[in-house]
């Protein structure tokens, strides 16, 4: 099991401490009339290239937490290597079930198409990233085309330790050590558990293959590693994909994530080099 507190004490200090000089940030834009659909924007406050390279960012905190100040790390990194970064809230369960997640996703990328160029953003240079369950809402949002409005494209994505296949997390409870009940799963999916399948992402898969990136950490929870695996097998034999997928070492599920912008390019590096080859330069 993760320990929480544990984790991200780590990291206390060097999350405090870490830069944010040359950084603007414009906080509390609303994409959405509910409270929770609000984002966060950091861009560097002198840049050369115009318009900027735009990465969206989805946290975790297994469908029922989260926020996006405890993911600043990641506004501040990117912003000070040349992106106009959006680190979103969403909708939670379990007052808001599957599909919520995948919709606000969607609902954030109609908000940048419509309104980044105002704040320097390319909207023809969108990357949409998420961990653990923000990984989850944006491999939904991404690979299955019926929640996509018709003019849906994006540069790429990047998936952080998601779950894609709650089926097998229901099956595989006792190998995966998960609880039974389990408290993140039933209150974003449910309790019908004979709907599992029709809400597993990796057998939702219809979307044209795009630029993506998938990570999970080398001391990661067992049923990430397996899901990563398993969605990177699928999207390669059946999809015609051919996504990058990386180990992020000396990790687990948390650290990884804490880690950012703090020195350790562990995750944060592999993730820039993948925006670089799909013509993102660092322009700082």
């Amino acid at each position: 099991m993760l320990d929480v507190e544990a984790a991200y004490a780590l990291y206390r200090d060097a999350l405090q401490a870490q830069p944010r000089d040359g950084v603007a940030v414009t906080r509390g834009l609303e994409y959405g009339a509910h409270e929770r659909q609000q984002l966060d924007l950091y861009r560097a406050e002198q840049s050369v290239r115009r318009p900027l390279p735009v990465v969206v960012f989805f946290h975790g905190g297994g469908f029922l937490r989260g926020d996006k100040s405890q993911r600043e790390n990641f506004g501040y990194y990117f912003a000070r290597h040349g992106y106009l970064v959006a680190v979103a809230n969403y909708r939670l369960a379990p007052s808001h079930p599957w599909p919520s997640g995948a919709e606000d996703v969607i609902a954030v990328w109609q908000w940048v198409r419509a309104r980044i160029a105002e704040f320097g953003g390319s909207a023809d240079a969108v990357f949409l990233a998420g961990e653990s369950a923000g990984a989850a809402h944006v491999a939904l949002a991404t690979l299955a085309k019926r929640f996509q409005p018709p003019d849906f494209k994006i540069a790429g994505a990047v998936l952080i330790s998601g779950v894609y296949n709650v089926q097998l997390e229901h099956l595989a409870r006792e190998q995966l050590r998960i609880p039974s009940p389990d408290p993140r799963n039933e209150a974003y999916f449910g309790s019908d558990f004979s709907r599992y399948r029709e809400m597993s992402t990796i057998d939702l898969v219809d979307a044209a293959p795009f630029p993506l990136w998938m990570s999970y950490a080398e001391l990661d929870l067992v049923q990430m590693q397996v899901q990563a695996g398993q969605l990177f097998a699928s999207l390669v034999c059946k999809h015609h994909f051919a996504p990058h997928l990386y180990v992020v070492p000396g990790h687990n599920h948390l650290t990884q994530v804490h880690a950012v912008n703090t020195g350790d390019e562990s995750l944060t590096r592999p993730i820039h080099e993948f925006l670089e080859s799909h013509g993102v330069q660092e322009n700082l």
